[in-house]
């Protein structure tokens, strides 16, 4: 069975790795996150992950002075269909916070987990062997499917 058979009928929390390796072809994990991604293009799977996702993936591109890059992962963030981003306004900020307390997860991850748990999300996809999430969200480590 591959990741896309464990996660489920959704809706799946994605971390940034997952976009990372989507958009770059990385040679391992591409063909892996890649069926997240075609899967919820044809409307059969809603992605959900947090709006500091958008910032975690254009620090490489804008330092490589690669605007072409930066403009792929714009375009799938704001635009991928079947993809729902969610803002960190002040109720995520303060879930993030109580995760972090609880968990010891770092800022990034809480705001992951927290928009995961915000929209009731029955699967979290990483690569970081250190997120810890609450037992009612599963965490599928990306490397497992490779």
């Amino acid at each position: 069975m591959g990741l896309i058979d464990d996660v489920g009928e959704g809706p799946v929390a994605v971390d940034t790795a997952a976009f990372i390796y989507l958009i770059e072809r990385h040679p391992r994990f591409h063909p892996v996150v890649r069926t997240l991604f075609e899967k919820a293009d044809r409307g059969e799977l809603r992605l959900v992950s947090s709006e500091i996702t958008l910032l975690e993936v254009l620090v490489v591109p804008y330092r490589m002075g690669d605007p072409d890059v930066a403009e792929q992962y714009a375009a799938l963030l704001e635009r991928g269909r079947g993809l729902t981003l969610v803002a960190a306004d002040r109720a995520q900020l303060k879930s993030a916070a109580q995760l972090r307390a609880f968990y010891g997860l770092r800022t990034p991850d809480a705001l992951q987990i927290g928009a995961a748990l915000s929209h009731e999300c029955t699967a979290f996809v990483t690569n970081d062997r250190r997120v810890r999430a609450p037992s009612r969200l599963p965490v599928f480590r990306i490397e497992t499917y490779a």
